[in-house]
């Protein structure tokens, strides 16, 4: 489990196919890591293989790779890191799992006064958990539904600090996200779902 406040950057030093799935060595900031720890990447939850000062393994299994945009990651891309969330620490953001939902594009991106506002284009099943004002994540990062201004169309707003401390200040048209939506809304939409269908 995962808060969605990202706490450092990493960068993949090296990713190759191993019979573990996609593998990828990343350097971060990160001291006293352990073996089996979970580490959201992107807000795609994997399990630490091996560790030192300043470096992880983690590899991703073919199901991921179908669902995210892990296959894509090559040295040298910067991901948002967070260590998952332990018992009595703060939850600053929303209850994240790190089980990335689908991916959505960016088609949009421009500052407004203060924040940066980026519209996402996500799949209909996944716009139906989106409520204005509600949480989702986006790349790991716990974000604020501003606005939806279109039916599959999803909008965030970019504090000052959010755009200087994860990527999505680099997001631009075109860029694929991972998109989670939250937790509880897909509780609801369960089950609500045979009471929904019989007035349809």
């Amino acid at each position: 489990m995962f808060t969605g406040i990202i706490d450092d950057i990493g960068i993949i030093e090296r990713a190759q196919d191993t019979e573990a799935g996609r593998e990828l060595m990343v350097r971060c900031a990160y001291l006293g890591l352990a073996a089996g720890e979970s580490i959201a990447l992107d807000g795609v939850c994997l399990t630490v293989r091996e560790h030192g000062p300043l470096w992880f393994s983690v590899a991703a299994v073919v199901t991921t790779l179908g669902r995210t945009r892990v296959a894509e990651w090559q040295a040298g891309t910067r991901v948002n890191l967070e260590r998952a969330l332990r018992a009595g620490d703060r939850l600053g953001g929303h209850l994240v799992q790190g089980h990335v939902d689908d991916t959505g594009t960016v088609v949009a991106a421009r500052t407004e006064g203060d924040p940066r506002l980026v519209d996402i284009r996500v799949s209909r099943e996944l716009a139906e958990l989106m409520v204005p004002h509600g949480s989702v994540a986006i790349d790991g990062v716990s974000l604020t539904v501003n606005d939806m201004p279109a039916a599959d169309v999803v909008q965030v707003s970019l504090i000052d600090y959010t755009v200087r401390h994860t990527t999505l200040g680099l997001l631009v048209p075109g860029q694929r996200v991972h998109v989670e939506a939250d937790v509880i809304g897909k509780y609801v939409q369960r089950i609500m779902a045979p009471y929904l269908a019989t007035v349809r």
